[in-house]
């Protein structure tokens, strides 16, 4: 019996096992299952429902609004104020955010209960067409090295550190759309443990370069330095670091070659704390490494390492076909140096000092950074290669060439505004949040 055959006969049974007593009913049901081949419990539900042809009317769910616009705005802004963390992440730093995000947004007690209880799914949902926003893509410029590859071991082990000390290295390019001539580098260095991370620019990635900047950071981290795990590129494999290494009593391991996924953790933080901040542009001058220095000894490592909560992976657990990921509670890099009891005391001391006292949204990175853009090489960075290719491109279609002779003088100067801040909302209008802070010499930090 097909489908419309038993709509019929379902019809012609529903009204006589209506009016039907209990034994007929019984037989009714019987016939009815053995004929139309249903189930016996969807038979007695379909004949104890409504008539056929008629629904029940069943009342719309609606949920109220939970969370309002204002509480949105300040979420959303003091996302954008912490660098756009994950949710777990922003979810973390709003209770040690609170003392300043109640100074400067002026919260009524019921606004800032729900900015504490928003969990961090609807914080996702909330804040998904501005992330979307936020997309970019990472590239880097390395060579690799042989120099002195059979004296470093490689290290193809998970990481299983239960002090702080042991870290990833890693150099992120500045060098914009060319490869050619000399241009910036910053040194990226995280901590396996803590997730504590260090940056320093170079011009050029001359051997003893790294190795000056590498001491330099060894004497800024609040624990003892105790090894190095960086890719096989010729600025890491070679005599000078691997003697400095040996002085210092350093552990010098690298990964293998073309083999990312070993030193995952620099790699995250290459984008989380460089390119996210400093995206394509081309820095190839002295005045241009300076600028990038003074914002990562100074405010850049504070506000990541001492009010940036981050989630660290426990383990993996296979559920059929899917890996689902275990992570701990969001904690600040400082937060788990302390946790430790292997930091240095004196240094523990000044940065707790700072956490306590600094205003996070009061931080200057956005009028540094600024400064940094001014004095990139617009020439060579992607965005005026890609508008120099569109516009040549429109030429041709229209039979007009305008990159010969005089023309192409005029050509050139065709230059984009900078990479837009990841700090502001755009290139024009300056973000209300604005990060000034007055330095604290006082304190006794050593940038």
């Amino acid at each position: 019996m097909g489908r419309k055959g038993k709509w019929e006969y379902f019809r012609v049974i529903y009204g006589r096992y209506g009016k039907a007593d209990r034994k007929a009913k019984r037989e009714m049901l019987n016939e009815f299952c053995l004929t139309t081949g249903y189930h016996r419990k969807y038979a007695i539900r379909i004949l104890n429902g409504p008539a056929p042809g008629k629904r029940r009317d069943r009342p719309v769910r609606k949920r109220g609004q939970s969370y309002g616009h204002e509480l949105l705005s300040v979420l959303t802004s003091v996302w954008e104020a912490a660098g756009y963390p994950w949710s777990v992440r922003l979810k973390a730093l709003l209770p040690a955010w609170m003392p300043w995000i109640r100074k400067r947004f002026k919260l009524n007690p019921k606004i800032e209960k729900q900015l504490l209880a928003i969990s961090p799914r609807q914080m996702d949902r909330r804040l998904a067409v501005k992330k979307n926003q936020q997309r970019r893509r990472i590239y880097g410029r390395t060579k690799p090295g042989y120099l002195l590859k059979h004296h470093i071991p490689v290290k193809t082990d998970s990481w299983d550190v239960k002090s702080p000390g042991f870290t990833e290295v890693d150099l992120v390019s500045h060098s914009g759309n060319s490869g050619a001539g000399e241009f910036g580098y910053s040194l990226n260095i995280t901590d396996i443990q803590t997730t504590w991370t260090e940056t320093r620019a170079l011009l050029g990635k001359g051997q003893t370069a790294v190795q000056q900047a590498l001491d330099e950071i060894a004497g800024m981290l609040p624990f003892q330095l105790l090894g190095l795990d960086s890719d096989n590129g010729s600025e890491f494999i070679n005599w000078h670091l691997q003697a400095w290494c040996e002085r210092q009593q350093i552990q010098l391991t690298r990964g293998r070659p073309y083999k990312k996924d070993d030193n995952a953790h620099i790699e995250q933080k290459n984008w989380t704390h460089v390119r996210k901040l400093l995206g394509w542009e081309r820095y190839d001058t002295q005045n241009a490494v300076e600028a990038m220095n003074d914002l990562y000894r100074r405010e850049l490592r504070l506000w990541l390492n001492l009010y940036l909560p981050s989630v660290k992976l426990l383990k993996k657990v296979r559920v059929g076909s899917k890996l689902r990921r275990v992570y701990d509670g969001a904690k600040t890099p400082f937060e788990r140096v302390v946790a430790s009891k292997q930091g240095d005391t004196a240094q523990l001391t000044i940065l707790k000092e700072l956490r306590r006292s600094l205003d996070p949204f009061q931080l200057v990175i956005d009028r540094k950074l600024e400064r940094i853009y001014r004095l990139a090489n617009r020439r060579l960075s992607p965005k005026a290669q890609e508008k120099i290719e569109t516009s040549q491109a429109k030429q041709v279609r229209s039979g007009r060439r305008k990159g010969c002779g005089k023309d192409a003088r005029f050509a050139s100067l065709e230059i984009p505004s900078g990479f837009p801040l990841s700090h502001s909302r755009n290139n024009n209008k300056r973000s209300p949040v604005t990060y000034q802070m007055a330095r604290r010499g006082s304190l006794g930090l050593h940038f």
